[in-house]
């Protein structure tokens, strides 16, 4: 179900021709979400339609639906990581920007204000809480390890052993770090090749692996024998040409690829799976002694959100109404004077002032308690039994998408 980014705004603007003021596509790896404000039946029944091409199958046994505050609640949850297999994880944050950037001309004011207030949830979250400290995944464990031993991991070489998804992920990671060079060795040279040519290294055969553990300063081990590959029959020798440099080996293969002797030699400092997965459970468990504050932060800004939000739908149902209003009052008024012609200019306008002053007192509390229901939970329930009340629901006094509130 994911989409690229290229591809979201025609996305968008087929769910949007179905109906509605604003839409955008969230779609990354994990999660393929669908955001609108005043969706129609017939805009939902095309996101049904258009996740089912893709699927083969229909859609809605694999969908949640969440609306109003809620679906807000969510947003700012994912941009805070909050709701990432990977609790923390910081990467989402770059994804919602993406997102409301890649749709943006079809977002709309509402969606708008809170796609950009998630971004700014999601950034407190970041920056007043540990949610995101220390390494949160065994690729990134790796990385924040060799950081230890070697010191800053800028312009230093790796040697990766393999090229599955957890060997590509630490390359990531060892790129975000600056890392120079990247050797991919594996078994099959045309994997490698692949590998290395997304992520920017360089494919070399497997067994020409040994002699450059002389000159690098990283190996990561993540293939798939069934027995270790890194021995010390194969690596001793070469080790012994490297004056004394530290060595750091990070093994993240089940079973082993390294054979633990390798540990035992001088200036080599080797990592099991067991070593990179106690990192991850306690910086796991320090963020997750971080969520409550994390919540905390969410509520505020779903809470502001939606005060805008609120307030927004309040001042419009007033301006429904007061129009309406005025409509019946000009209405009625002409009516009368055709029965009032014997009056003078200025007895006119002292009934049409008259006419004016008993509308505006009546709408006067009703207004007043409509605008001081903002904030405390009540706006929409309240709008929309003034809309039912006063039939407003077809009656709009000016199309504001454009209005960036």
């Amino acid at each position: 179900l994911a989409w690229s980014n290229a591809d979201l705004p025609s996305v968008a603007a087929r769910i949007l021709a179905q109906g509605g003021s604003g839409v955008v596509v969230l779609s990354t790896c994990n999660r393929t979400e669908f955001y609108l404000s005043d969706a129609s039946p017939a805009s939902v029944h095309g996101i049904w339609e258009l996740a089912a091409e893709r699927l083969g199958e229909p859609a809605e046994p694999h969908a949640y639906i969440s609306e109003e505050r809620e679906a807000a609640r969510h947003l700012f949850r994912v941009a805070a990581g909050l709701d990432s297999m990977i609790l923390g994880e910081s990467e989402i944050q770059g994804q919602v920007r993406q997102a409301w950037e890649a749709a943006h001309a079809y977002a709309g004011p509402v969606l708008g204000h809170l796609f950009q207030t998630a971004l700014r949830a999601g950034g407190r979250v970041r920056s007043e809480t540990a949610l995101g400290a220390g390494a949160a995944s065994v690729p990134s464990a790796s990385v924040e390890l060799a950081r230890k031993i070697l010191g800053t991991l800028s312009g230093r070489r790796a040697l990766v052993l393999g090229s599955g998804e957890m060997a590509e992920l630490a390359m990531k990671c060892l790129a975000s770090e600056g890392v120079g060079t990247v050797l991919v060795a594996h078994r099959r040279m045309e994997r490698a090749r692949d590998v290395a040519s997304r992520l920017g290294g360089r494919a070399v055969q497997f067994d020409d692996a040994w002699p450059m553990f002389a000159d690098v300063d990283l190996v990561l081990c993540s293939t798939a024998a069934p027995h270790a590959v890194v021995t010390l029959e194969k690596i001793a020798g070469t080790l012994s040409n490297r004056d004394g440099r530290q060595l750091c080996i990070l093994d993240i293969a089940v079973p082993r690829d390294v054979d633990p002797e390798v540990g035992q030699l001088e200036n080599v400092f080797l990592f099991d799976i067991d070593d990179l997965k106690g990192v991850v459970a306690s910086n796991i468990g320090t963020r997750e002694g971080e969520i409550p504050d994390a919540e905390r932060i969410i509520a505020e800004e779903v809470a502001l959100f939606w005060e805008w939000y609120g307030g927004r739908g309040v001042a419009r149902a007033i301006r429904a109404l007061r129009e309406r209003a005025e409509q019946i009052r000009s209405a009625e008024f002409r009516r009368a004077l055709k029965k009032l012609d014997h009056l003078s200019p200025q007895d006119r306008d002292r009934v049409e002032n008259l006419s004016r002053a008993l509308m505006n007192k009546l709408l006067h509390e009703p207004t007043m308690r409509l605008r001081g229901s903002v904030g405390i939970g009540m706006e929409m329930q309240l709008t929309d039994a003034l809309r039912h009340l006063f039939n407003l629901q077809s009656f709009d006094p000016g199309d504001d998408r454009n209005d960036q509130g």
